[in-house]
Order: structure tokens, then sequence, then C-alpha cells
């Protein structure tokens, strides 16, 4: 079955290439292309995180406090729309970035999920940077929210270096099974952390897909897009 509106939830480390800058070129790129191709036969809203700029364990390192710890991580995110956003609109594919956070006069406008479903229906690429706006919630949570307030369909999930979600952490357990599917309950009695328990309360109530799957290939999200069965579908 393909879907007529999604959410990608991107990490921010899927822009940078080493420890030395935050953005690699080459995979801002590929990311953006993606995304433009995609968007010529799917709605998509874009959920991206800040792994690139900004982590909490450097948060603990230098000793700061959680809520600006967190509104640092929150501004990140706003970065990453911004420059993939900027790519978009110099390919000739529409998009807008919208913020938790206290808007940026000229670059982003404040999150409204009227305006925000208005611009889907425009088929413009609706980036909703800033997390949920508040500290304590991460990116996964705000994903979630996103997903069920612009009724999309599935939330599009790509993970770096597994093909879905297995019984254990294939990384360490050579006997960990791939599952094709999983149900929001069946992963809280396996206790895997798939996604984080917040955004796990947000979904298990509603019909929407959550697929998880490699982005070693970025066009997997264009195949998931489309209907195909790769990875792992996570659901009610």
């Amino acid at each position: 079955m393909s879907y007529k509106r999604v959410l990608l939830k991107l990490s921010g480390e899927s822009l940078k290439e080493n420890d030395v800058s935050i953005f690699n070129t080459a995979k801002l790129r590929k990311v953006g292309d993606m995304i433009a191709e995609m968007s010529k036969n799917t709605q998509i809203c874009v959920v991206i995180g800040a792994g690139n700029i900004w982590r909490g364990r450097i948060a603990e390192e230098v000793g700061l406090e959680r809520v600006p710890a967190d509104f640092m991580g929150m501004l990140g995110t706003v970065i990453n729309a911004v420059a993939i956003s900027s790519y978009l609109n110099k390919k000739g594919v529409k998009s807008v970035v919208t913020s938790a956070v206290p808007a940026i006069d000229g670059v982003t406008v404040p999150y409204d999920q009227k305006a925000a479903d208005s611009a889907l229906n425009d088929n413009k690429v609706v980036f909703l940077s800033g997390g949920t706006g508040k500290p304590y919630f991460t990116t996964d949570t705000a994903a979630a929210m996103r997903a069920i307030e612009l009724n999309c369909d599935a939330i599009l999930m790509g993970k770096n270096g597994v093909e879905g979600v297995y019984t254990g952490d294939p990384r360490v357990d050579a006997t960990a099974k791939f599952m094709p599917n999983i149900t929001y309950k069946q992963m809280e009695d396996m206790k895997l952390k798939v996604i984080d328990d917040s955004a796990v309360e947000l979904l298990k109530k509603t019909d929407i897909d959550v697929r998880i799957f490699s982005m070693d290939d970025l066009n997997n999200f264009i195949r998931v897009a489309n209907g195909e069965h790769i990875g792992t579908i996570l659901s009610k």
C-alpha cells in the first residue's frame, strides 16, 4: 500500500561525514534529492534531529543544565531544516520551515497545524523543526505528535546500519532475529527500545504505521512510500 502523506524522521547524523564539519555537501544533496523525488507523488513533512550539531552527552560533559541543553538541541534542528529547505528551494521544490520555538523572521514560521496542513495540500515540503518546543521531549515524540496532528499515514524512520527491528541488538547478539512486522504491544512486552516510550504512548491508539528500515540506501524512503515492504512495520 502506498502512502499519500508521510512524516520523514531523519537523524542529524545523516548530514555529516565526520566530527570535523556539521554538514557533508554530498550527503546534504542526497537527502535533498531524495525528498525532491519523493515529493512528486507523496505529501511530505520532515522532522530532523540535531545529532550532527549537538548531543545530550556533550551537555553532560560540559556540565550544562538539562533545560538549556534541550533548547540548544531544538535550535540545532532548525539549522538542519533550514539547510535542506534552502537546497530544495534552489531545485524548484517548494518548502517551508515551521518551528515550535520562536520563529526567525524571514527564515522560519511558527508551527500551526492548520497552516502546515494547508501547505502539505499545496504540495509543499513542510519541515517541523524545534521539536515540541518544550524540554524533556525527544524528536521521536515530536514526530509522533506532528504525525497525529497532520493526519499522516505513516512515519518513515530510516536507521543507520540496521535493516529494521530485531529481537535483540544484531550488532552484539548473533541470535537476534529480524522482525518484518511487530505491534506496539509486542515491542513493549519485549522491552525493545525502537522509539521512545512517550512516542509509543501517543501512537499505539492510532492507525499510523511506523516504518523502520535501513537508510544506507536513501531510495528506500521512496520505495517504502510507494508501498514496498522494506524493513519492519510497527503498527497497532
